[in-house]
């Protein structure tokens, strides 16, 4: 029996080659966009969950309060990992860590020769509690003395095929290792891990080499004795017994800060804490970031966002399947009639239809998965690195087998149900249902058309604010040139002030460049860099956490700050002058920017005073997501104050290549300062894009979610549209030999499919408004809701089903009346 429902449907199919077309398209539509989704949401939720216990793993986190200001930091105060281990009961195992900034690797090589690996990342301090909490498999070596010693280094597989090819990893211990001046031995070999994790450390030095004398350098940025010092490169993790409460173990590491670190009376407004976050949270909290600072934080309201895109367009698709089945009903009325006239019961039927909306589903699940790694490629710049097309893995499958029968029901149900519940007697007399049952069936497709109308509209207005304010963010005036620019930061390790000036002498020699500054980062930029300032005006005392900028006499004229008052920095100016914003300005207490000129700031980044000679206009120092903050620029002479190199270029002539002669140039240079490091640089305006990747990425996707539901969208109209012109033709025949013409017969039938439209387009501006406006609140400044984004939207969307739509109501309006009446 079921054999012959498969042929009965195949046969319906190829009866109906349009409708069905139109129906698979609709359908593998919203599946690709359910698996591609899938496959990104899942490779983000799995993040490190393979772990055993993960639930009772979390980072330490350091918390920060200022006037009401809240701020984060992944890292902690040195010492607060040796005091958990002895003084907080209820954690099983502590593991301290610290990330070693990009060191040079030696291996011993042949003949004596060291062979260099440069600038490696993600390696880090730990001991033995590491191997604790978290899974690994061992090769080589013994967890419980792997990194009881100084001096003593384990690394992945991987990492150890990096260092020592071809050696097994037996032979790998007991090998030398040095980290540019430390030198260890390898004493374990662990398997890298192979499951999604945040986790992308390959080396592990013994902790206890940091305490070490002769690594004062080392010793004395783990800062084991600061309690009010936190880093971000200084982390620990810890697992809690099975019995521990979060909340008590976090209210303990609080106090054991206050008893260490008591707050004083000139703190009034400022806290520091410590918080716990779970191992689960890692992967997506984007103010306490991951230890690689480059690593991408996934967004969970971007993951929701996307899952929200594929729920629609599978309601789309399958809105068309439900529309066209239903509105197919009459044609299949007879073969009703007779299947219950010949015994068949209303559960055979249901079946038989189930399976036919099963056939069309799994036609679009198959050209789905042909689709996909296309898909994949085509947003490679949106797909997480390191997502594979594996449509073989078992949760994989398991998603598409309950998608496919999702989309089963959700496409064939009510048709199924509507359809075998035709009367055999009426339908064998042409009466194949009651008025109030048509009404109803019509009211249905009316009311899943609108809703159809309600989400392409949505898509299209939420398409065009999201692109509005990208423009606003990349035009608006920052209040600083950001143009023809190039910023360079000089390697840390080998940063004097000596080659510094060497290498500013070399580029103000080369021909394309039209001004160089030495300073830190630029006017806006991910970095931030501030101090508490105390400004007392006589009466009063203002304490205000200050951003501050570094540079030398030449970096307002190279981003062209606009000076409000006083003077920019001078030669001399490096240890008692300062410029000020004029927020800050404000804050202060002076209604115009000059009341501000001679006044004095106090405990200024550990000069005791110094006087303001200048205010500069406001500018944006992140991005416009971030209001702008009290700041003060100042004439660094320290070789991390002056070690980025702010280059303005020479207008470039139409088509012509000097900015890469420059560029060019700038690299030969560099090689001959800094021969062990690599040239690196960027182009400023560049830099400020990146701050808007995210409302990018949406817009791309937005576009896409836009354009595929607007041709689904019209795929189902189009549909529609063959039927009600196929049922009215006798009508419309009859019409044309009274005397009615072409426009007046595609009005008829535009008519309803206009008023549906303009019921979706006041359903869903509110809704939409609704949405933009909470969307657009996650910035400082922002672009107007104007109210022509709604007007164009439901406009465009007008046209596209009118013109979608006209195809054939057109063509039943030139028809031969005579061809009609005939055929009727």
């Amino acid at each position: 029996m079921i054999k012959n429902y498969f042929k009965i449907a195949l046969r319906g199919f190829w009866k109906h080659k349009l409708f069905t077309l139109i129906n698979v398209i609709g359908l593998s539509i919203g599946v690709s966009a359910a698996l591609v989704i899938y496959l990104i949401v899942n490779f983000d939720f799995t993040f490190d969950k393979f772990h055993k216990d993960g639930d009772r793993i979390y980072r330490v986190a350091s918390a920060f309060s200022f006037q009401g200001e809240k701020g984060y930091n992944g890292g902690i105060c040195g010492p607060l990992a040796g005091a958990i281990k002895s003084k907080v009961p209820g954690v099983q195992a502590t593991a301290p860590l610290f990330c070693l900034s990009s060191p040079n690797v030696f291996i011993a090589g042949k003949q004596g020769v060291p062979v260099r690996f440069k600038s490696q990342d993600n390696i880090v301090l730990a001991d033995g509690e590491y191997f604790k909490i978290f899974n690994y498999t061992w090769l080589a070596g013994n967890s419980a003395s792997a990194l009881n010693a100084p001096n003593q280094v384990v690394l992945t597989s991987e990492q150890a095929r990096k260092y020592f090819a071809g050696l097994p990893y037996s032979q790998v211990i007991g090998k030398v290792v040095t980290y540019d001046t430390i030198k260890t031995t390898v004493t374990g070999v662990v398997q890298t891990l192979t499951a999604n994790s945040d986790l992308s450390f390959h080396d592990f030095i013994s902790y206890s080499t940091g305490t070490l004398t002769a690594n004062k350098s080392l010793s004395d940025q783990l800062q084991l004795k600061e309690w009010e010092s936190t880093n971000s490169a200084s982390q620990v993790f810890i697992k809690l017994s099975a019995q521990a409460s979060p909340v008590h173990i976090e209210k303990q590491l609080n106090d054991i800060l206050k008893k260490a670190s008591p707050p004083r009376p000139e703190d009034k407004g400022t806290t520091h804490g410590f918080l716990l976050q779970p191992l689960s949270d890692l992967h997506f909290n984007e103010k306490l970031g991951i230890f690689d600072f480059t690593a991408r934080v996934a967004n969970k309201k971007t993951l929701y966002f996307l899952l929200a895109i594929a729920a629609f367009l599978l309601i789309l698709g399958c809105i068309n399947f439900i529309n066209l089945t239903t509105a197919q009903a009459t044609q299949r009325a007879k073969e009703i009639g007779i299947r219950k006239t010949m015994g068949s019961n209303r559960r055979q039927l249901i079946f038989q239809f189930l399976s036919e909306t099963f056939l069309i589903t799994l036609f679009a699940v198959i050209i789905s998965i042909v689709a996909t790694p296309l898909i994949l490629k085509l947003f490679t710049d949106f797909i997480p690195k390191g997502l594979k097309a594996d449509l073989l893995q078992v949760n994989i499958v398991l998603f598409l087998i309950l998608l496919t029968a999702v989309v089963s029901l959700a496409s064939g149900f009510y048709p199924a149900i509507m359809l075998s519940g035709y009367k055999p007697a009426l339908v064998l007399k042409n009466q194949t249902s009651s008025n109030s049952s048509k009404t109803r069936n019509a009211w249905l497709r009316k009311s899943l058309t609108v809703t159809q109308f309600i989400i392409a509209q949505f898509f299209i207005m939420a398409t065009v604010l999201v692109s509005k304010q990208i423009y606003f963010a990349l035009h608006k005036d920052l209040g600083f040139k950001k143009e023809a620019i190039i910023v360079v930061n000089s390697p840390w390790k080998n940063r004097t002030t000596a080659k510094n000036q060497v290498f500013l002498n070399s580029l103000r020699s080369i021909p394309q460049v039209e001004m160089v500054s030495t300073g830190g980062a630029p006017p806006s930029s991910g970095s931030t860099n501030s101090t508490l300032v105390t400004y007392k005006d006589g009466k009063k005392e203002i304490k205000t956490e200050v951003q501050l900028k570094f540079g030398d006499p030449d970096y307002l004229k190279i981003y062209k700050l606009k000076l409000l008052a006083g003077r920019g920095l001078q030669a001399g100016d490096s240890s008692k002058s300062v410029i000020i914003n004029a927020n800050y300005a404000k804050v202060l207490g002076f209604r115009n920017p000059g009341e501000a000129i001679g006044k004095t700031l106090n405990h200024f980044n550990g000069v005791k005073s110094l006087q303001i000679v200048g205010v500069v206009a406001d500018f944006h120092q992140k991005s416009l997501r971030e209001p702008i903050k009290p700041l003060a620029y100042y004439y660094g002479t320290n070789s991390w104050q002056t070690g980025t190199f702010h280059i303005a270029l020479k207008p470039e002539s139409p088509g012509g290549k000097e900015w890469k002669a420059a560029v060019a140039a700038m690299g030969k240079s560099w090689k001959e300062i800094y021969p062990d490091d690599d040239f690196e640089y960027n182009f400023f305006d560049e830099s400020i894009a990146k701050f808007y990747e995210e409302e990018q990425h949406t817009s791309k996707l937005l576009t896409w979610a836009t354009g595929l539901s607007i041709f689904i969208s019209c795929l189902g109209l189009l549909g529609l549209a063959i039927y009600t012109t196929n049922q009215r033709t006798k009508e419309i025949g009859v019409r044309k030999v009274l005397g009615a013409s072409v426009f007046q017969i595609v009005r008829l039938l535009s008519t309803e499919l206009v008023l549906l439209i303009i019921l979706a387009f006041v359903i869903v501006t509110p809704v939409a408004w609704l949405a933009m406006n909470k969307w657009m609140e996650g910035f400082a400044e922002r672009t107007s809701i104007s109210w022509w984004i709604f007007a164009a939207s439901g406009i465009g969307m007008l046209m596209a089903a009118v013109i979608t739509s006209s195809f054939q109501t057109v063509k039943a309006g030139i028809a031969n009346p005579v061809k009609s009446l005939r055929s009727e």
